[in-house]
Order: C-alpha cells, then structure tokens, then sequence
C-alpha cells in the first residue's frame, strides 16, 4: 500500500508548490507545464510495457528496483539546481512510478486466491490510491508554511525506504512461466502513441483547438492503430488486446476511462470556482477539494459489504447512478449557499464511483489468468490515465467555450479576467469580475449535467454488458470458497 499511497500524492502534491518552485528556479511557462506534465506523461506511457515487464521477470522484483529508484530520484528532485534538471528527473520519476501500480496490483491477485480476501484487499489498494491524491495537495500546503518546496518530493523516501527494506522478507515472488521476449518494437509503438495523445488532449486543454494539438493527437492515433494491428499479430503481445472479446472486461474498462473523464472535467471546473469564484487560497481550496478523493476512498473501502448484499454488477450501476446525481447538484451552485452544494455534490458523485474502481477493477484483474495480471493491471491504470486526460481536454474545452460565449468573446479565461480587473477602476473591475465569475459558474453547471450524461450512460452499459464474477469453486478437504489454481499458469518463488 506504501508505493501506491505516495505515487498518488506525488502526482498531486506538486500543484501547490509550482508557483514557489518556478520562482526559485527561474523556471518559465513552457519550463513550468514540462515540470507538471513530465511524471504523468511517462507513467501513461510506460504502465503498459511496465506491467508486461512485471509478469516477464517478477512482480517483487519489478516494485523494489522501482521503489528504489523513486526514493534517490525524489532526493535528486529535492535538491534541483534548474529547471532542467527537474524536468529530467521528474520524467524519470515517472518511468520508476509506472512500475509501481502494475506491479503492486498484480501481486494482490496473486497473494489472495480467495475471492472475498482479494476484493478486499484490492479495496484497500484503491482507496490508497484516492486517498494519495486527495491528501497530497493537503499535505503539500502544510510543507509549503515550514520548509522549502523540496520538502514535497521528500515525502516519498521513508516509505520508499520501509518498501525496499521489507519487501524481500515480506512480499513473495510471482512471475509467468510462459513470459516471452519484450517486444522492443511494441514498447516504442505504445510510448510514442500514449504519449502522443496524452500530450495532445493536454494541449487541447490549455490551448484549444489548434495545429499542435490536432498534429499530436492524429499521429498518437497513426501510431496506436500500428500497435494494434502488431499485438494481433504476436503469439505473445505486450498487451493482449484479445481480452477485449469479454464482454465484462469490456464494459469495466470503458466505464473506467468514462469515470476518469467526468471526475476529472469536474474536479478542474470546481477547483478553479472554489479559488476565483468564491475566493479561497489554494491551501484552503485544496482542503475543501479533498472530499472528492476521500469520498472515492470511503466509496472503495464499503463496495466490498455492497457486493455482499447484492450483485456486484448492480452495486456498480447504483453507485454511477448516484455519482450522477451528484453531478446535477452542481447545476445548482449559485449564491450564497454555493460552497455547501459544492461540498455535497462532489462527495456524493466520488462516493458512487467507489464501487466502479474497487469491485470494477477486481472484475478486471479476475477476468484474466494469474500469469496474465500485470497486462490487465495496466490497461486499468492505462483507462485510469486516459480518462483524466481525456476529461482535462474534452470538459476543459467545452467550459471554455460556454465561459466565452457567456462573456460575450471579451474574456478568454476566468485566471485572465481576474488578473485584469486589478489594472481597471474599481467600477469597471468589479462589473468585469462579476461577468466572468457568472460566466464560469454557467460553465460549472453545463459541465455538471455532462458529467451525469456520462455516469449515467455509465450505469447503463455496465448493466447492458453484464459484467460478472467467476463463481468460485469449493476445495474438497478445505474449509470456505477458494479460487482454483490453474496448473502452470504461474510460478511462486517465495525466496526470502
């Protein structure tokens, strides 16, 4: 749980020390938006070929060179000395965090055979994971009032250090018996086209529409339909697309991708209301932003007594369902009781999308063979990445353009309006801020009601799709329900 807490915080964290940061190190815009987008870009990257590695040359063996290498590059990023160097190494602190989800994932489907222990346990891993992301900016606000902005990578060295120290006693070893070459080939198709789009959604976010963004995505789609059509070729791909032809892997994955979109176009739109709308510092916006990622930790840690009490197929869709009404709240945010509804709509919708990544993701991992794991784990994390970007983009354009048509073309952005009623008379600059604001919030309704469209539709196609867990079968001789082990499906090494 230690390296899946703190990459998830380290992918957070590092928001509310930019500004800090750029200023100590002289770093520019273009310098700026590298040093952000770095880590995320290489994770997106590299968690397909990383979670393959892991089933080639051992699962434990994959996490503690990752884990190791994550806690010296943290130190390097500490001690930057410009913005080059912290470009450089937060890049490769991506490549090390994209050993980390795969692998450790992957060693719970392995560590628990039996059905209930691995929902379980699979729970916990991801509510680690929001819970990292909800806490990061929190904690990073609070290193930010006391020590320099290196102080924020530290965080990740004495867990980093406890992983490496006890996983080789603790953790046992997994590998497949029937891992093949990496293909090298695939590697670089899957990076150039991950990275390709990532990078041109991302751009489409900030800039709109335009010839970089639009040249980036087209040939990330160029070079994914090439690894396509190579993985249905090889007798032993990088990433079996053929698991595609299962129905619930399927629609859990597309449900995924659907939730990163909606959770992500909301949390951009609400941050930015809590900060230039209502007013709030970035410490404080943070703190009150941070049940959104606590509710999907409470969400995950309560789908496994929901799949108790009914199927999990239908605890998924109720709980998109309620991340949809969650959504419509924010149609109504306005006025003086705007925070409260805020507040409410935003942990409602991350509380029904609990049991999409808890029960959804073991549906995922339990749909392959255990020698397969890693593969599976990584398209999750791979949806995951997509569907954040994707809703940075898409629901960042089309705030935008509800924000310009509401301001009538005069302003491009809420972050520009507020900077430039600060040079107006204080008539002018304040008929100026109550337009853009009113503007924005029109923008956080409309993205409200597509957020619900998407969880919604959501709902409908994991209930169409019939996703549903394999029964398990009971050992003769042994006591409870136990998964079957298939014969050499896997070797377990337990060396110490």
């Amino acid at each position: 749980m230690l390296p899946t807490l703190l990459v998830a915080m380290d992918m957070t964290a590092l928001l509310l020390a930019l500004p800090r940061l750029s200023a100590d190190l002289g770093a520019g815009n273009v310098e700026q938006l590298w040093i952000s987008d770095g880590y995320g870009l290489t994770v997106a990257g590299l968690v397909i070929t990383m979670g393959t590695l892991g089933d080639r040359i051992g699962r434990r063996r994959l996490l503690l060179i990752g884990g190791a290498a994550f806690a010296v590059l943290s130190v390097a990023a500490a001690f930057a000395t410009g913005p080059l160097m912290l470009i450089v190494v937060r890049a490769l602190l991506g490549v090390a965090g994209a050993t980390l989800a795969p692998s450790t994932l992957a060693l719970i489907t392995n560590m628990f055979r039996d059905d209930r222990q691995r929902g379980k346990a699979i729970a916990i891993w991801a509510t680690c994971q929001f819970t990292g992301g909800a806490l990061g900016p929190v904690f990073a606000g609070f290193l930010l009032q006391y020590f320099w902005w290196g102080s924020v990578f530290l965080i990740a060295v004495p867990a980093m250090a406890v992983l490496v120290l006890a996983g080789p006693v603790l953790l046992p070893e997994f590998r497949s018996d029937q891992a093949g070459r990496l293909d090298l080939v695939s590697v670089g198709l899957s990076l150039a086209a991950v990275l390709l789009m990532v990078y041109g959604i991302k751009r489409l976010a900030v800039e709109g529409v335009g010839v970089v963004p639009a040249v980036a995505l087209v040939v990330g789609a160029a070079v994914g339909s090439l690894f396509v059509r190579r993985q249905l070729r090889l007798e032993t791909p990088l990433l079996d697309l053929r698991l595609f032809r299962n129905r619930p892997f399927t629609a859990v994955i597309v449900a995924l991708v659907f939730a990163g979109i909606a959770m992500a176009g909301t949390g951009l739109l609400v941050t930015q209301y809590l900060q230039s709308v209502l007013g709030h510092s970035p410490f404080v916006s943070a703190v009150l932003f941070a049940p959104m990622g606590l509710g999907v930790a409470v969400g995950t840690m309560t789908a496994p007594a929901l799949a108790r009490r009914m199927s999990q197929t239908t605890a998924i869709a109720g709980g998109l369902v309620a991340s949809a009404l969650g959504s419509l709240l924010l149609v109504a945010v306005d006025g003086a009781g705007a925070l409260p509804l805020v507040m409410i709509g935003i942990t409602v919708l991350a509380l029904g999308t609990g049991p999409l990544f808890a029960l959804g993701t073991g549906l995922v991992i339990g749909s392959v063979p255990p020698e397969r794991a890693g593969s599976a784990a990584s398209m999750s994390e791979t949806g995951n990445y997509f569907g954040g970007s994707l809703g940075f983009g898409l629901l960042g354009v089309l705030a935008a353009v509800v924000y310009r048509g509401r301001t009538h073309g005069t302003s491009d952005s809420l972050a520009g309006a507020v900077a430039a009623s600060g040079h107006l008379p204080a008539g002018q600059g304040v008929e100026l801020l109550h337009t853009a604001r009113a503007a924005f919030t029109a923008s956080l309704h409309v993205t409200g009601v597509v957020a619900a469209a998407i969880f919604a539709a959501s709902a409908v196609l994991v209930l169409t799709m019939r996703p549903a867990t394999r029964r398990p079968t009971v050992i003769a001789g042994s006591k409870g329900s136990k998964t079957p082990e298939r014969s050499g499906a896997v070797s377990p090494v337990r060396g110490r």
